[in-house]
């Protein structure tokens, strides 16, 4: 009677697993408790991804586990199989043990895994890149965001902090963001000037210096 009700359980348990995961998971429970029986499966759900059905025969890890020592068996996770038409399957079975650790039966799910598969390649190609050792640009929310950015990146242009930069390092800044066109942006120069601690008149000269354009065209 315990044994029954182990196997009930397990029935809907398999319900359960099929339901939450979808058509392509097959949950398979084999009855191995008759060593010569020819129809092994007592329970299946979506089996239309291996096409087996109710009172089906053995798979090859139920057959090899009727036939070994089933002390040494140890539950088989995580394996790729196949069916006979090609698609793919992710699987793992579980072994169903008596009280006294004899195998009575096999818990299996099958998973196809080709519709997966497919868009795994396509996914591949469509965000394969160029390859680059920059970190991807951001895509700013608003300009004030991208502005933040562009201060951000101007300072790692210079790679010094405010406090101890020098003219020629600020005009370096300066113009950096002169040539990410930050200018063009609405108000943006009382916030560069807050930020690099200069005037609007210093800021204007910074602008027009053609100290960092000399160092660029060397």
């Amino acid at each position: 009677m315990q044994t029954t009700m182990y196997f009930d359980f397990l029935k809907r348990l398999a319900k359960g697993l099929a339901a939450q995961f979808g058509s392509d998971c097959e949950v398979v429970i084999h009855d191995l408790r008759d060593k010569n029986s020819e129809s092994t499966i007592i329970a299946i759900e979506n089996g239309h991804v291996t096409n087996r059905k109710v009172g089906g025969g053995p798979s090859h890890i139920a057959l090899e586990t009727m036939a070994a020592k089933t002390d040494r068996l140890e539950d088989h996770l995580d394996y790729m199989t196949q069916t006979s038409d090609g698609r793919m399957i992710k699987s793992s079975s579980v072994y169903i043990r008596d009280d006294e650790g004899a195998i009575i039966g096999i818990f299996c799910i099958n998973y196809d895994i080709t519709r997966l598969g497919m868009a795994e390649g396509f996914l591949r190609d469509f965000l394969h890149t160029i390859p680059q050792t920059e970190v991807p640009e951001k895509i700013p929310q608003n300009v004030n965001e991208l502005l933040d950015e562009l201060i951000e990146a101007a300072l790692k242009h210079v790679d010094k902090p405010v406090a101890i930069m020098k003219k020629a390092d600020k005009i370096k800044a300066i113009q950096y963001l002169r040539r990410a066109g930050a200018f063009q942006i609405l108000k943006s120069g009382d916030k560069v000037c807050k930020v690099f601690k200069i005037s609007k008149f210093t800021l204007y000269n910074y602008i027009d210096s053609e100290e960092e354009t000399e160092e660029i065209n060397d």
